[in-house]
């Protein structure tokens, strides 16, 4: 991954890729924990018979970054890709790397982990007439939990491949006025003090829109846009390496009051418009600060860090089929929840990774999985 200053001279942006490791490396655990939290809209595909308190609780506070996290940084990848790549080689590479293992995963490896869902639920079928059966859309319900068509975690390359083709102008754009006065004068003013904080007005009302739940695509969308704009000028990180450790201290803080109040509000008064910001406020600056001191202490690269970087997108198509499998039979032991947690993520990553080391030796899934 690479960053664009003001005079075109790119370098390697290991921060960037350290933090999308670490973020796709995340989603065992953060998936495993779902596995002891009751909640049916904590999408997991099997769950042990226990609610956990703090468990959601931890599950929470990471969703309140992941997946911002994530559109960010594929964002700020599309600027640095756009700066060697016309856009046909763009949309292309896209469509190879992005469409494609998404198909794929929907078609291969989602099935069986909803599969897994309907033995845990007590459910007498065979693979094959689930499989028949998976294929059925139902709008009203595309989690796949009750055997019906879902993109499961694919949702996120699709939404990429989507996003990629419609920013697209918009990206050539701003690369082409890189240099303008517009562009100078708006990092000029977003480099002072917490005026970032201001793109916290367009970023709630991209989330007010009622739209697939905690999947919008207009906020996401939003995110995505985010990350490539504040590739354009390294004033956008000046200012966010500046205000990082302040960032994450009020995400942390708007995270916690959110957990311990919740007031009965009416729609649209003044006092449910300010609860929705601080809910917005908490995912922006908790993402801010973490691009920020991510920035900070993640400049170095190394043998490790080029392994990861290209394990990590095949990962993330992987790892649920396996914390899935891993989770059916691990929440059947007589055993404390912590230990079963650590069970699951501990045989889920490797487990994952050793899958990873066998099929990116087969020509064909490399293709299929978007290995690089």
């Amino acid at each position: 991954m690479s960053s664009q200053t003001n005079n075109s001279q790119i370098s390697r942006r290991h921060d960037l890729d350290w933090l999308r490791v670490a973020a796709v490396l995340l989603l065992i655990p953060f998936h495993a924990l779902l596995i002891f939290v009751a909640d049916p809209n904590s999408i997991m595909y099997v769950k042990d018979n226990v609610d956990s308190l703090f468990f959601d609780r931890i599950a929470g506070f990471i969703h309140q970054f992941h997946m911002p996290l994530l559109f960010f940084i594929a964002g700020a990848s599309s600027f640095f890709a756009l700066a060697v790549r016309s856009k046909g080689s763009f949309l292309l590479e896209r469509v190879k790397k992005l469409l494609i293992p998404a198909v794929f995963t929907i078609t291969f490896l989602v099935p069986p982990m909803t599969y897994i869902t309907q033995l845990s639920q007590g459910n007498k079928i065979s693979f094959w007439q689930h499989y028949l059966g998976f294929f059925r859309f139902d709008a009203a319900d595309l989690s796949g939990i009750n055997g019906t068509f879902t993109p499961a975690h694919a949702w996120f390359i699709l939404f990429l491949t989507f996003f990629s083709a419609i920013a697209l102008p918009l990206f050539l754009s701003v690369r082409k006025h890189l240099s303008s006065s517009i562009s100078h004068k708006l990092a000029a003013f977003f480099e002072k003090p917490f005026a970032l904080y201001l793109l916290l007005f367009p970023v709630a009302v991209t989330a007010s829109i009622d739209l697939l739940g905690d999947k919008n695509p207009i906020y996401y969308f939003g995110i995505f846009i985010l990350g490539f704009l504040l590739m354009a000028d390294s004033r956008y990180q000046k200012a966010i390496d500046r205000d990082a450790p302040i960032s994450f201290v009020l995400g942390v803080a708007f995270f916690i009051v959110r957990v311990l109040w919740h007031p009965a509000l009416t729609e649209w008064t003044l006092a449910w418009i300010g609860y929705g910001l601080m809910e917005q406020a908490t995912r922006l600056f908790l993402l801010f600060g973490i691009l920020g001191l991510g920035h900070r202490f993640l400049r170095k690269g190394g043998t490790a860090l080029t392994y990861l970087s290209k394990a990590a997108f095949p990962f993330y198509l992987l790892h649920l089929l396996i914390t899935t499998s891993t989770g059916y039979f691990v929440i059947q032991i007589d055993a404390a929840i912590a230990i079963k947690y650590l069970i699951i993520i501990s045989i889920s990553t490797l487990a994952t990774f050793a899958v990873y080391e066998v099929l990116k030796r087969i020509s064909l899934f490399r293709f299929l999985l978007g290995i690089k």
